[in-house]
Order: C-alpha cells, then structure tokens, then sequence
C-alpha cells in the first residue's frame, strides 16, 4: 500500500483539531501541522497523537499550504484545514485509493455544517475540492485567503471519491460574522495588490446576483433559516469586500 502525508495548517483550532485528527489516524503515514504560533491548546492536542508539529509565521493562506507541502515526506498528500474530517465513506474511498494511487489527484464533495445544520444547498455543496494529491505535480494558488490545488501539467489524471470531508465551518453567528470581516480584509488587500477595481457594478450589483444566485438558483430556501443567514450574510461579504476595496483605492 502507498503511503499518504496528512498535512494540516492551524492557528489556535484546540476547539477543532482533535476532530480533524482522530477522522484520519487510520489514514495517515505520518501527520504534519504546520502552526502560525497558537496560543491555545492546540500544539498540546497535536502532541498527543504523535502528529510532526512544525512552528512557522504565517504570510498567507496559500502560502502556508505549500510551505506545509514541502514539509511532507511521502510524494501523495491529503491537505485538511482543522476545522475538517473524514467522513466514514471517505476514509474507505480513501484507503482503497492508496492501494495504488492510480491517478495524480482525487476530488471529493465538502458537506458544511452551520450553526448545527448540514447545508446542502446555497451553493454550499458539493463543494467538490481537491484534496489528494502528488505534491510533486502541483501547488497551492489563488488568491488569499481562497487557494485552490492545481497540477503545473493539465492533463494530470484526477478521479473522485465517494464519500463527504466535513466541513464544521461556524459554531454561532458571529463566528460567521467574524470570519468575514476577517476574509474580506484579506480579499481586498490581496484585490488591490494584483490591481482590480471596485466599480459601481461590483459594488451594489454584484452582491444582489450573489444573494439571488445563492437563495433561489442553487435553492437556499430549502435550508430553511440556515440557509437564509448563510446567503444573507454571504452577500453582504460580498459588498464588504468591493467596499473595503474601494477604500484602499482612495487612500493608495
């Protein structure tokens, strides 16, 4: 059977990272968690299931993420953020993946959890994300704090597995809320570096396509309150964003 690194980045998850652990024990050859000098408990929860803890500053999501790559043993890896795990269906697809892993990387769905609700709609799943890999075949891009995988060679084979990772993304509101002030700020620093701008489109229309898109379109109202809140607030973020970026503007 091949061997798989399981690579993890956190900052202060001791309310997550045993989840995320204990969902891939049976799965990993070896762990390793790259951590942006947490505060909490997190670095003595890691110690305890014997994961290679590695201290490094944090300059960005993605570059984190393959910082964390580098830090890898074997060639495939699996990279979960701490606020992720295994589902029982997945783990199987997975061990049956490495018996051989025939192909360069594997796409699997993300199922959310909000609130104590699992999101099924809202444009919230599948979520598909690829997450198995060969780290040697690819890095981390994008743009922060939104990374994405891609192969350097496009005709890279990728499968898909059954099963969902779990996604436990907000434990109350503001959480929710907190997170996006936080990604916004990220989004439209990283906007105004590469040079975009925030027009009177992208300001007030844009997060109206979002809302309508997300309730009606990819059918949020079936998420009953949850899902209400979910496209509510993801359209505000959306203003914030192009708002916060226009401010940037102004001042550069």
């Amino acid at each position: 059977m091949a061997k798989l690194s399981v690579v993890i980045i956190t900052l202060n998850e001791a309310v997550n990272i045993a989840r995320c652990l204990e969902s891939v024990k049976n799965l990993a050859d070896e762990i390793v968690v790259v951590d942006s000098y947490s505060t909490d408990d997190t670095e003595a929860i890691c110690n305890k299931y014997g994961v290679r803890f590695i201290s490094h500053d944090f300059e960005g999501h993605i570059q984190q993420k393959n910082f964390a790559l580098s830090c890898c043993t074997y060639d495939y890896a699996l990279s979960l953020d701490a606020d992720e795990a295994v589902s029982e269906v997945l783990e199987s697809s997975i061990l049956k993946a490495k018996e051989n892993f025939d192909f360069d990387g594997y796409r699997m769905n993300r199922l959310t959890n909000y609130c104590g609700s699992w999101i099924h709609h809202c444009g919230w799943y599948p979520d598909t994300k690829l997450r198995l890999f060969n780290r040697n075949n690819g890095q981390w891009t994008g743009i922060n704090p939104h990374d994405e995988y891609r192969f350097h060679d496009k005709r890279a084979s990728i499968s898909k597995l059954k099963g969902d990772l779990l996604h436990y993304s907000y434990y109350t509101l503001d959480d929710h809320y907190k997170q996006v002030e936080l990604f916004t700020d990220i989004a439209s620093k990283a906007y105004h570096e590469n040079g975009r701008k925030a027009n009177f489109i992208k300001l007030w229309l844009n997060p109206l396509a979002k809302f309508f898109r997300d309730y009606f379109i990819n059918l949020g109202f079936l998420d009953g309150i949850a899902g209400l809140q979910i496209c509510w607030i993801s359209a505000g973020a959306t203003y914030k964003k192009y708002a916060k970026l226009r401010a940037l503007t102004k001042t550069s």
